[in-house]
Order: C-alpha cells, then sequence, then structure tokens
C-alpha cells in the first residue's frame, strides 16, 4: 500500500516545533560495529573520523539520498527496529576503515526537526538539512552545509495539463485562477504569494499528502510535490488519477534553496575539520558513482523501505524513475564549475534575503549575525570530482 503523505509537508510541520533544545554528550570513544575487517583503500579515514560516522537523513530513504547508501551498499545492515542502515563505509570500491550508519528522518524520528534531532544526539556527526531550514533554526540550532547533493531542489508545483493547456510555469496558475494545494508553514509559498507569482487567495494550505483533494477536483486544482516522485506515482499507482501530470520546479520559479545538503553542527566545524576534508570528497565520488550506477545503492534504499514498514512505498521503479528525472530536470549535477556538490555563495545570500523577511514575520528568532559562510561551506569540496560530460 502507498503512503500518501509528503515529506515537504512532514518538514514544514515539525519546523514548527523546533523549541528549545538539549545537547547531549559527545560519544568520541565509540567503535565500529560492523567487524568488516577487510583492507583499507586509498581513502584512509581511520585515524581522523569517528569510527561510525553517524547521518541523520530528513526522509526514509529514497534515492535523493542515493549517494549515502552507495557508501553501505557493499555489506549493507538494514535495522527495522532503528530504522537504520549502517555497515562499512566503501569509497569507489575500497573499504575506507570506519563504519557509516544512515539514519531514517521523518516518521521514524517522529518527524523532528533534524536540526533539533542532531543538537539532542552528538553521535550524529552530519545532518540533511535544506537552506531554508538552516536560516530558521540559526538561533537555536546553527548548522553548516559542507555538501549539496543536488544543484536544485526537486520541489514543485504540479497540474493537469489536460485542464490547463495554457499552463506553462507556475506564474501562468495566476491567471488560470487554479486553486493551489500546499501544507501550511512553507516558505516557498510565502516567496510564491509575497512576490505576486501567485495570488493568496488562490492558495490553499489544507494538503494533507493524500491525493483525495486533486483527484476529486478532477484536475481544476494543482498540487505541490516532487518532481523525482509524485509525477511517477500519480501516473502509475494512484488508480483513479493514472495519467501525467505537468509541473514546474519551485527553484526554476525564483525559490532557490539547496534541498538536503549535508551539515554539521557549525560549532563542530573546526573539530571536525580533518574528517571533512577527506570525507566530504568522498561523497563528492559518491555521488558520481552513484548516478552513473544507481542499481546497488537503490536495492539498499528499497529493502530499508519495505523492512522500516513506516507506511511509506517505494519500489525498484519509483527509485529508477527518480534518478532519471533529476537528471533530466538538472535537480543533480555539478554546482558553479566542474566540481559536484559545491554552493554558490550569491545564492545562498539570496536564499537567506528572501526568507529572513519571511520568518522573522513569523516571529521565528535567527541568528543576528547569519550570513551565508556561516550556512554553507566550499572549503572542504574537491574541485576535481564532478560529473564529466
Amino acid at each position: 500500500m502507498t503512503a500518501w503523505w509528503s515529506r515537504a509537508g512532514a518538514a514544514a510541520l515539525a519546523l514548527a516545533a523546533v523549541g528549545s533544545l538539549a545537547a547531549c554528550s559527545s560519544s568520541s570513544d565509540s567503535t565500529a560495529a560492523s567487524g568488516f575487517s577487510g583492507p583499507i583503500g586509498s581513502v584512509n579515514l581511520k585515524d581522523v573520523c569517528p569510527a561510525k560516522i553517524v547521518v541523520q537523513s530528513g526522509w526514509n530513504p529514497e534515492s535523493e539520498f542515493g549517494f549515502l547508501y552507495n557508501l553501505v551498499s557493499a555489506h549493507p545492515k538494514i535495522d527495522a527496529g532503528s530504522k537504520s542502515v549502517s555497515g562499512p563505509l566503501f569509497s569507489h570500491g575500497e573499504y575506507t576503515g570506519v563504519d557509516i550508519e544512515i539514519r531514517a528522518g521523518g516518521p521514524a524520528i517522529g518527524f523532528q526537526p533534524v536540526m533539533s534531532r542532531m543538537y539532542q544526539d552528538h553521535d550524529i556527526m552530519l545532518g540533511s538539512v535544506d537552506t531554508e531550514q538552516a536560516v530558521s533554526t540559526s538561533s537555536s540550532a546553527p548548522v553548516t552545509s559542507v555538501f549539496a547533493p543536488m544543484v536544485k531542489s526537486p520541489q514543485m508545483i504540479m497540474w493537469d495539463p489536460a485542464t490547463y493547456p495554457q499552463v506553462k510555469t507556475i506564474a501562468d496558475l495566476k491567471a488560470a485562477k487554479a486553486k493551489v494545494l500546499y501544507f501550511q508553514g512553507e516558505a516557498y509559498m510565502d516567496y510564491l504569494t509575497g512576490s505576486g507569482i501567485l495570488d493568496k487567495g488562490q492558495v490553499d494550505s489544507s494538503y494533507d499528502g493524500t491525493p483525495s483533494y486533486f483527484v476529486a477536483a478532477g484536475g481544476k486544482a494543482a498540487q505541490q510535490g516532487f518532481s523525482s516522485t509524485e509525477p511517477y506515482v500519480y501516473e502509475h499507482q494512484v488508480q483513479a488519477w493514472n495519467k501525467p501530470v505537468a509541473y514546474q520546479l519551485v527553484a526554476d520559479a525564483g525559490f532557490p534553496t539547496y534541498k538536503s545538503t549535508v551539515a554539521v553542527r557549525t560549532g563542530d566545524l573546526a573539530s571536525e575539520s580533518a574528517c571533512l576534508k577527506k570525507l566530504v570528497p568522498v561523497l563528492q565520488r559518491s555521488q558520481v558513482d552513484f548516478l552513473g550506477s544507481p542499481d546497488a545503492a537503490n536495492k539498499v534504499i528499497v529493502d530499508a523501505v519495505s523492512a522500516y514498514n513506516t507506511g511509506w512505498a517505494y519500489d525498484e521503479d519509483n527509485a529508477e524513475f527518480a534518478v532519471k528525472s533529476m537528471l533530466a530536470d538538472g535537480i543533480v549535477g555539478n554546482g558553479t564549475g566542474s566540481a559536484i556538490g559545491d554552493f554558490d555563495q550569491a545564492r545562498v545570500a539570496e536564499i537567506l534575503d528572501i526568507t529572513k523577511p519571511i520568518f522573522a514575520s513569523g516571529g521565528v528568532s535567527m541568528a543576528g549575525t547569519l550570513t551565508p559562510a556561516l550556512l554553507a561551506t566550499n572549503e572542504f569540496i574537491d574541485p576535481t570530482i564532478g560529473l564529466t560530460k
């Protein structure tokens, strides 16, 4: 059975619940648990990184996180109880001397924000964070992103092309006077209405993550979603619809957030720099390898989803669609130059400028000295690692 709740809505609800954060003690003496004892390859993380690198993802396993599951695809151990995948960390087919553990987010952690989780459990070294999320929690849970697995966010607004053949962009929905369903608390929607791309009177925050309203509206309503998932799901899995949808990425409408970046606690950047210097290029290489050959990691993802049984459905066809659509839509690829995973600081500044007044008007307390450099850094990016044309 497919679950019809959206990770975007869960993130919006979770961000509203961020309050005081109690930091726990760090487990600096953690030891590898996989038992793998093979030879260490050309990248040795053993002397500079934790024995087990713990990553808190932002949602259930899916191909957007394929570069992470690719790291553990050689010898994965799926734990349905803790909803995690762990094992020896391999880079480009070679053992690195440490383990990695990838923890599911969303329903697995009660829809708690990743930033909050990172400050409650210091065993977590890396977390999956969107740029606007980092802005909103910059006072209570500051994080700095070190790797951008996606060039664009797959966040989109979709509509029925048969009902609205004249609609080619999100802005065209304004003239069409189409109702646009979304989850309350989404900063991108405040941007779309505040900039006049959409009218406040046409947007509806009652979207509950199910296809019921979209289907019942018979194509007259537009709806938020992710280009890597919903187009496939609505065409092939929603029996009451079973036809294509059209869409535009919110990024292409002017909201340039970085989605699901790999971030660390800002205060830990210095102490973890030796590890990050070696680890971030491993993440870059893994994304390149995954996009070129996704089957092994996708199998781990699909098997983990089945084992976790959270109500989230994700099959092989969906995983394959996700990779193809991310490549076709330019969701994944090289960043500002020939490297994969780097940040455009001007773009980080732009999302900061867009979201600060949005969050301020909502009463969100942000760090007073917040700068693009505190939100994201290219310090650890290897400029020689990227996709080749």
